[in-house]
């Protein structure tokens, strides 16, 4: 079951992203990591490993030019923490704000994130959750 610890691993990724320090969000995750994007978003896809977990949210967090993520409510599933994430960036570029909200599930394993994933609902999200116990 996570525990408040875990939740506050949730919190301290979200602040990291937030403040572009990839190396602190790297601390958090187990080697064999896993992230999960959904279909249809631009970087959507499986991503494995430390090595391309870095990538990724090089990749992704270098288009913002400004705003960031914010997760507003926590919920815990068993060894999961999920998430509903306020996303309010500029990409670099553009004009215009995305607005909106993302459900997250966060799995742990001995204090470090195992599988992160993310989805268009919190409900979908807690579904999820709920469903791979």
């Amino acid at each position: 079951m996570a525990n408040r610890n875990e939740i506050e691993i949730v919190k301290g990724i979200y602040d990291a992203l937030n403040r572009n320090d990839i190396s602190a969000i790297m601390e958090f995750f187990d080697p064999q990591a896993v992230r999960i994007e959904w279909e249809g978003l631009p970087s959507e896809g499986t991503f494995r490993g430390l090595s391309e977990l870095r990538d990724h949210f090089i990749k992704g967090r270098s288009t913002w030019a400004e705003g960031g993520c914010v997760p507003e409510r926590l919920t815990v599933e068993g060894n999961k923490v999920v998430a509903l994430s306020h996303v309010h960036v500029r990409l670099n570029n553009k004009t215009e704000w995305i607005d909106g909200y993302v459900g997250d599930v966060f799995v742990f394993r001995n204090g470090k994130v195992t599988e992160f994933r993310s989805f268009m609902t919190e409900d979908e999200a807690l579904k999820w959750a709920k469903a791979n116990k």
